[in-house]
Formats: C-alpha cells, sequence, structure tokens
C-alpha cells in the first residue's frame, strides 16, 4: 500500500486546511487510518485516528476543531482542520495497518506516507 498525502501550506490562525491521503495498492477499507504531526524538534504524535468501522480517535488537543474521515469508496481519508492555531504548524503524515486494533504509536503502522507540511500563522 503507497499513501500520499496532500493539502497541506500556509494558513492564517483561525483559519481552516483540509488534508488528504490517497491509497493505492490494495483497498483500505477494513484497515485502521491515521494522521501524526511533526512539529519541529518535537516527536511524531497522533492526531486522529480511524478505524475500519468508522470509530476515531482525537488527540485532546485537536477535540472539536479537526475530523477525520475516510470514503472506503474512493479508498482516502481526510482531515478537516478549523480553527488553526500556529501550534499546528507541523509536517503531518498519513499511515495505515490492516488490523481492528487502534495505536496512536506511528511505528506501529505497517504503511506510512510522506508528509505534507502545514503552516499556521499568527
Amino acid at each position: 500500500v503507497q499513501l500520499q498525502a496532500s493539502g497541506g501550506g500556509l494558513v492564517q490562525a483561525g483559519g481552516s486546511l483540509r488534508l488528504s491521503c490517497a491509497a493505492s495498492g490494495r483497498n483500505t477499507s477494513d484497515y485502521i487510518m491515521a494522521w501524526f504531526r511533526q512539529a519541529p524538534e518535537k516527536g511524531r504524535e497522533c492526531v486522529a485516528h480511524i478505524r475500519w468501522n468508522g470509530d476515531t480517535y482525537y488527540q485532546e488537543s485537536v477535540k472539536g476543531r479537526f475530523t477525520i474521515s475516510r470514503d472506503n469508496g474512493k479508498n482516502t481519508m481526510d482531515l478537516q482542520m478549523g480553527s488553526l492555531k500556529p501550534e499546528d504548524t507541523a509536517v503531518y503524515y498519513c499511515a495505515a495497518k490492516n488490523s481492528i486494533l487502534a495505536s496512536t504509536s506511528f511505528w506501529w503502522y505497517t504503511y506510512r506516507g510522506q508528509g505534507t507540511q502545514v503552516t499556521v500563522s499568527s
């Protein structure tokens, strides 16, 4: 499975961005898929994940501002980000694993895409 993240960019604080992750090579409808991010000089953290059955998890700092979704027909996953803050600035990565379990560890995921830069200016 290859994952390609897109949609990053520069936005002012309070603005919105929508990230997309396109999977290819295999149908990922029964996979757990996740978004991670890594800010400069910080570790990689799980932003949100969505299981095969639609169950979701959000990091506390993004609850109420970000929404994760997936379209199994298109083999894609999105992250709608709103009320963005400068501290949301990071490289965002998507990841996936064929599992009914869930994890917030980046390295637990079998497939990991290259990142897309999100920069929020104050």
